[in-house]
């Protein structure tokens, strides 16, 4: 007995045949014997489920953005599994999705295109922009370029060139060989101007370095002078410093061993100087007597007692001799303030007794005891007559030129 109402795209006959019911009518599908007529429409239903879910995955990866040429091929291999597939389901609406995939396939190649030739302009601009960055640097004066700067530069740009260039787009052979072309010559000129300026800067480390090691040795035959030597040690050093650089290994070394020459001449010196520090000990401790001893010449206001004194104290200051360098400062100061007072006597002396001087005093001195004495007389006739304005005006003129007689007389 048929089937006719087992489902509604398919049936099963009696001998086991199964069959799909289309537009154009039933087709035969397959048979499926041994089993029950739900078992063998289930058995080709489930054949359409597979079809199905391919339909569903393909529609899935467009919309995720798949490749169109990949998209392209799915469809046609699900147009030709859909033409007379053994599956029991809605085929027709199968061949429908598959369908329309078709159109969404011509657009997901256009808007791809648009896309890839968009990221190759944008691949191109940026290669460009490395190759100006690299001819830039190729374009640099070579004797100021900081080459440390410039080589860390350039193996930047290269680092980012190959990372793209493994990363990015493809970009057309023609324009990718012409950039390739331009940054390798731009990398090549850097590395020209590099190798010259090493090899200028090895000369002139070369000429340094034998400059300074010449120097060094006659530094180390300074040894026997001792201190003697630090005068002629000192003017190798002037030379040391204008010979220039021998590179940081060479310098470091030569530097140490001038150094160590020179500090063989110094230490020679400071035990000199310790030495002569423990003799001047004495000198200092006998100068410091001889100041307290002078200290009383600071209060002395008779200018001869006080310079024979000073006389004195100076003979047997210079006659003990030097003392400690720390010391000089000090007791020299102390001497100086005893100098400073017998010059001030001095000076006072001679402003009293320049003849000069006293010439004009004296007859200052007589043409104010002649006014002085005129003026007296003008008082005694004012208060005589009682004239107080008269008396007032004497009395001030009699007392300013009494005041200014007694001033010279000081």
């Amino acid at each position: 007995m048929a089937q006719d109402d087992q489902a509604p795209w398919g049936r099963v006959d009696e001998d086991g045949t199964v069959y799909v019911r289309e537009a154009a009518g039933e087709r035969e599908v397959g048979q499926y014997p041994d089993a029950t007529p739900d078992e063998a429409l289930a058995y080709y239903e489930r054949k359409y489920t597979e079809l199905a879910g391919q339909v569903t995955l393909l529609e899935q990866r467009v919309k995720r953005g798949a490749s169109a040429t990949d998209v392209a091929k799915a469809v046609a291999h699900l147009r030709d599994s859909l033409v007379e597939p053994s599956a029991v389901g809605d085929l027709e609406s199968l061949r429908t999705r598959v369908g329309a995939l078709d159109t969404t396939v011509v657009e997901l190649t256009q808007q791809q295109t648009a896309e890839a030739h968009e990221a190759v302009a944008g691949a191109i601009e940026y290669r460009t922009s490395l190759v100006v960055e690299a001819e830039a640097l190729a374009a640099q004066d070579p004797a100021r370029v900081q080459w440390k700067q410039v080589t860390a530069a350039i193996d930047d740009i290269f680092a980012r060139w190959q990372k793209h260039q493994q990363e990015g787009p493809r970009i057309p052979k023609g324009e990718g060989n012409e950039l390739w072309k331009r940054f390798r010559a731009a990398r090549s000129t850097i590395d020209t101007h590099r190798k010259a300026f090493y090899a200028e800067l090895d000369a002139v480390h070369r000429d340094a370095r034998a400059r300074k090691q010449a120097l060094v040795e006659e530094a180390e035959a300074l040894a026997p002078k001792g201190a003697d030597g630090i005068p002629t040690y000192r003017s190798l050093l002037d030379a040391w410093k204008r010979a220039g650089r021998a590179g940081k290994k060479y310098d470091d070394a030569l530097w140490a061993r001038f150094k160590a020459a020179g500090d063989v001449l110094y230490n020679a010196k400071s035990a000199i100087v310790a030495q002569d520090e423990a003799e001047y000990a004495d000198n200092l401790v006998a100068k410091n007597a001889l100041l307290d001893e002078a200290a009383p010449i600071l209060q002395l206001t008779d200018r001869q007692a006080a310079r024979d004194a000073l006389i004195s104290v100076q003979q047997r200051f210079d006659e003990i001799g030097r003392v400690p360098r720390d010391q000089v400062r000090a007791v020299e100061d102390r001497l100086r303030a005893i100098e400073n007072h017998v010059r001030t006597l001095d000076d006072e002396y001679w402003q009293k007794n320049n003849p000069e001087r006293k010439a004009r005093s004296e007859g200052l001195a007589g043409q104010l005891q002649s006014a002085i004495a005129k003026l007296e007389i003008e008082l005694a006739d004012a208060q005589a007559s009682g004239d107080k304005r008269a008396i007032k005006d004497a009395q001030e003129a009699l007392d300013a030129r009494r005041i200014w007689l007694d001033a010279l007389g000081s």
